[in-house]
């Protein structure tokens, strides 16, 4: 089993910190005056071309069009879940709630994970991990259930509502990648944001037209959306992984609402409703027994 090296904990500290801001970011480029469908089609579009520059530097060869016939459902179906819909329903979601709910919905990415790997993958649920999903849903509820009872009066529970259907998004993604048949990391991450710009690029020009350059904060915004947090934080998971493993990369889950939460409060001077308290350890709570097992091996192999 790989052994997390001091490396690989500061990686990941770095990736979480990178995630958690980027809720924070999405809140300048809206303030900016820049669409939510503009949003997640610079970060795809901007991800994409920085991956597919790094191939080309990498020497990492395209796949041949046998490879693409057999993979392009998945490449469709990981371009879409994983980036294009996802970032368009925080983009859209983020303008009617606070950016620590979108990040407190990222926690809930694991435990929609389970229930969706016992029935299309090879992970069959327990009673341990059914308990710890039921109590992160139960987080997930004492946060959005206020919300469900007044849509149709107002936009915010509907953007509650887009977080987490975001969320559902990256769980689904990552069952299709899981699935996905061998095929170099790197080519398919390039591939998959390319995916994820062809569908939101004519989107954004039908709904919300070319964008122009909103000044440096609006516009550095994007710019770090499409570099650090797409691009970068794509070339992190993957060096995470093969160095230190799937289950050390779980770690980063942990941390994405705390990041939000401090950058939120920081930043954008965000005031959370009571709920969220509770919430919040709930879902983390739920999360830390459905993964308990994978974090006592964890730390039992982790350097003294």
């Amino acid at each position: 089993m790989p052994q997390p090296t001091p490396a690989n904990w500061l990686a990941i500290l770095f990736l979480g910190l990178i995630w958690g801001g980027t809720f924070m970011v999405v809140e300048v480029a809206l303030a900016g005056g820049y669409g939510p469908v503009t949003i997640a089609c610079a970060r795809v579009s901007l991800g994409a071309a920085a991956m597919l520059v790094l191939m080309a530097v990498l020497r990492r060869p395209f796949p041949s069009a046998a490879v693409v016939a057999s993979v392009w459902p998945y490449l469709l179906g990981i371009g879409i879940f994983s980036s294009a819909l996802p970032f368009f329903l925080f983009s859209w979601g983020q303008q009617y709630v606070p950016s620590a709910f979108a990040g407190l919905s990222t926690t809930a990415v694991p435990l929609f994970v389970l229930p969706l790997a016992h029935v299309f993958s090879d992970e069959p649920m327990s009673l341990r991990k059914s308990l710890g999903t039921v109590l992160g849903f139960v987080g997930a509820m004492v946060l959005i259930g206020p919300g469900l009872a007044n849509i149709g009066q107002g936009a915010e529970p509907l953007g509650q509502v887009a977080c987490l259907g975001a969320a559902l998004c990256y769980a689904a993604g990552s069952i299709m990648t899981r699935r996905c048949p061998a095929i170099d990391p790197v080519t398919l991450g390039a591939l998959t944001l390319a995916v994820g710009a062809a569908c939101l690029i004519p989107a954004m020009l039908l709904v919300e037209g070319l964008p122009g350059w909103n000044g440096p904060l609006a516009g550095g915004a994007i710019v770090f959306l499409g570099l650090f947090p797409t691009a970068l934080a794509a070339l992190l998971r993957i060096a995470i992984i093969r160095s230190a493993g799937s289950l050390f990369m779980s770690l980063v889950s942990y941390q994405i609402t705390l990041w939000t939460m401090f950058f939120g409060w920081l930043v954008l001077s965000e005031t959370l409703p009571g709920r969220f308290y509770v919430a919040l350890p709930l879902v983390l709570i739920g999360l830390a027994i459905t993964q308990s097992d994978s974090l006592r091996r964890m730390f039992r192999h982790a350097p003294r």
